[in-house]
């Protein structure tokens, strides 16, 4: 019963609210533009848009593909809906929801999994929101106020937290996590000693890290 009731009834309803949600994002994030155009008929040349989405899709676009395939299998449908529409996804996110599943004790990709995600990143938007708004009035003055040594090791805090979400995996798979954490070295070197774009090191591992997972499940070598 539980099962069905999360495929007919909480899962259409989360895909329902969720589109909902996400187009009404999409509009607001355009909503400056709009005004721009629609009330003072203020329009760049087309020639600047192109250049502009060249140079973020450049930079970032490979992470429009990525994310959401990696971070799927963790956080679910539910959970993709509201980490896309709330932002910070790889460094807020999804350790938030990966410490509230091991809490709860359930696996991701599961039903549970996906629920209980769900739930702590909702707790996690409700404290961002509410710090960030503090930090947004009082952060400059206190990072002011910070010695420089502090605030170049708060530089750090991102690959800090990338680290600590990936032992977390790794202790659950070992075996899983030493290919994947070499596969992902020699793609960083490669990209480093220009061998091919550095794009390339992040969609080969993520490609790399599933194809030897599935490869492992299937040969019963993923414990």
């Amino acid at each position: 019963m539980n099962e069905k009731s999360y495929d007919n009834d909480y899962l259409p309803s989360i895909i329902r609210w969720g589109r909902i949600t996400n187009f009404a994002g999409i509009l607001l994030a355009f909503g400056p533009a709009l005004v721009l155009l629609v009330v003072f008929g203020v329009i760049p040349p087309l020639s600047a848009i192109v250049n502009g989405f060249i140079g973020i899709a450049s930079a970032v676009g490979v992470v429009w593909f990525v994310e959401p395939i990696s971070y799927f299998p963790i956080i679910g449908v539910s959970g993709t809906y509201m980490a896309f529409i709330s932002g910070n996804v790889g460094n807020l996110r999804i350790p938030c929801a990966m410490v509230a599943q091991k809490i709860a004790g359930v696996e991701p990709g599961s039903r549970e999994g996906s629920i209980v995600a769900t739930l702590g990143m909702a707790v996690s938007i409700v404290i961002n929101t509410i710090f960030l708004t503090a930090g947004a009035i009082a952060g400059a003055q206190i990072l002011q106020q910070l010695p420089q040594p502090v605030v170049k090791a708060l530089q750090l805090l991102l690959p800090a937290l990338f680290g600590a979400v990936f032992m977390q995996f790794a202790l659950k798979k070992l075996k899983l996590a030493v290919i994947v954490l070499l596969i992902s070295i020699l793609l960083v070197l490669g990209a480093k000693y220009r061998l091919y774009p550095a794009f390339v090191s992040t969609l080969g591992a993520v490609f790399a890290s599933i194809a030897v997972g599935v490869l492992l499940h299937k040969k019963g070598l993923l414990g």
